[in-house]
């Protein structure tokens, strides 16, 4: 059995007044001891000390400084996408898992989007961690569709897309959730018109065949997965962001799916994780 997780944990696990979560953010994750990890708003993961440069070939980039050393502290192996606008994403793996190829999907999204292939007793399985676009419901779609894509181009059938999507899903009713939020967070969930919610993201992903994973497993409540109670999050009014999508043959091997409240995450970041446990084993 593998478990696989997505997290933003917020502006790389320290706040603008000094505030470090790190340590949180680490107990989190070990505790749920996920065999992936895709995680998002890694800023200052991808410092590498001066006297450590990256290794000829390194494909994991920023494999060095911060990155390496909460990697290290998790049990895990990093592989880190750099972002050209925003913050970087990464997917972690834990051994036995083995990564097959890793590479930062090259498109210009507004944060990142990383590609992992690892190795399965059933085949590979590919993951991508992805962050679309906060403040454009236009580029949010566009950068569905690029995520739909590079998953697609992965070999098998085997495939996970994880990450913050920034975007309400176009089955449940948001009118009065949108409404409740501030004015200058309000127009990012809202179409030119202002009224429409904005979830052409999601339906993008649902339109190319890939299934929400939350949803399919049936838990008893909506998934909301921002704010937490004590990590921030003014920008939120209760919103399910954060996502795992999987291929049709992927969804079929899903015996779990939950969003982690409670104890340390309500204050190591604004986004609460999402796990899901898939019938798969490590090759």
């Amino acid at each position: 059995m593998l478990r696989a997780m997505t997290w933003n944990i917020r502006t790389g696990g320290r706040d603008s007044g000094g505030a470090d979560r790190r340590d949180l953010l680490v107990r989190v994750v070990a505790a749920e001891r996920p065999d992936v990890l895709a995680l998002q708003e890694l800023r200052d993961f991808d410092d590498r000390p001066a006297a450590a440069p990256a290794p000829v070939g390194d494909r994991r980039a920023g494999a060095g400084g911060v990155l390496a050393d909460f990697a290290g502290r998790v049990g895990m192996r990093p592989h880190l996408a750099r972002s050209c606008f925003g913050q970087p994403v990464a997917v972690l793996l834990r051994p036995p898992l083995r990564a097959l190829a890793a590479t930062r999907v090259r498109r210009p999204f507004h944060h990142a989007a990383q590609r992992v292939s690892v190795a399965t007793t059933a085949g590979a399985l590919t993951v991508l961690s992805v962050h679309l676009d906060p403040y454009s419901g236009l580029r949010r779609r566009v950068e569905a569709g690029w995520a739909a894509a590079a998953l697609r181009r992965a070999p098998g059938r085997l495939g996970l897309l994880a990450g913050d999507l920034n975007t309400l899903d176009p089955v449940a009713e948001h009118t009065d959730r949108v409404a409740r939020l501030p004015a200058a967070y309000r127009r990012r969930h809202l179409r030119r018109d202002g009224r429409t919610v904005e979830t052409r993201a999601v339906a993008r992903l649902l339109a190319a065949g890939l299934i929400d994973l939350y949803a399919a497993a049936g838990p008893p409540d909506d998934g909301l997965t921002a704010p937490t109670r004590h990590g921030g999050g003014a920008e939120f009014s209760g919103m399910r962001l954060d996502y795992l999508f999987g291929t049709a043959e992927l969804a079929e091997r899903v015996r779990d799916c939950r969003v982690l409240r409670g104890g340390e995450t309500e204050y190591a970041s604004d986004h609460y994780p999402v796990v899901a446990d898939l019938d798969l084993d490590p090759a």
